[in-house]
């Protein structure tokens, strides 16, 4: 389902556990990591398509979660045209997304990446706030940026670090000039998921070029 302009709608998810740190999936038989995110299927709210996506992706309910914020408007990013099937090319133009910023409520154990037949992710970390922006395939990044810095206000204030998250975002973008995500520290150690795997070099994991769309 396009609009007119070649973008299909899509939802993102920004999960956040307890120390708001955010849910980073490695797409299923790739070195490529994301967030998660995916389609709305025709008569589907963008809420409906995400609660659908959570569960299909990383195998969360509703009852798992909490919403605590969502974008404003949509986001849109473009999609290099030899990423793009032949058979969609002259029409379909990219992504056009609502991101929402989750809490989670259950437990690390409450992920399943296999929660259907076709999983999406087949690893997962979590990932202090603004890593990503690091390591997400070129372009992408713009959109990341645009939902992490709309969202990052909601963030709770209770935790110290989040104040600097939240007015430390230009000592960020400074640090990022020049840095290629080879120094990423590697997240907390974690309990898998049923049918999840973890990289034994997290860092080798961040290949450019090979990202899913």
């Amino acid at each position: 389902m396009l609009d007119r302009d070649g973008f299909r709608p899509n939802v993102g998810i920004i999960l956040l556990n307890q120390k708001n740190q955010v849910f980073w999936g490695k797409r299923i038989r790739t070195h490529s990591w994301q967030f998660p995110q995916g389609g709305i299927d025709r008569g589907e709210s963008p809420e409906q398509a995400m609660f659908r996506e959570l569960h299909e992706e990383v195998g969360l309910m509703p009852e798992h979660v909490r919403i605590v914020a969502r974008t404003r408007d949509w986001l849109r990013y473009e999609v290099p045209e030899r990423y793009i099937r032949r058979d969609a090319r002259g029409h379909y133009k990219g992504q056009k997304q609502i991101w929402f910023l989750l809490q989670l409520t259950g437990q690390d154990w409450n992920l399943n990446l296999r929660a259907t037949n076709h999983p999406e992710f087949d690893a997962w970390r979590w990932n202090d706030y603004w890593v990503p922006l690091d390591v997400v395939v070129e372009f992408k990044r713009g959109v990341y940026e645009m939902a992490l810095r709309e969202l990052a206000r909601y963030l709770p204030r209770n935790d110290h670090r989040n104040r600097y998250l939240r007015s430390g975002m230009r000592a960020r973008e400074h640090d990022h000039l020049g840095h290629d995500g080879g120094g990423m520290l590697p997240g907390p150690a974690m309990e898998l998921p049923p049918g999840a795997s973890f990289e034994p070099n997290p860092q080798a994991a961040f290949v450019k070029g090979k990202h899913a769309l």
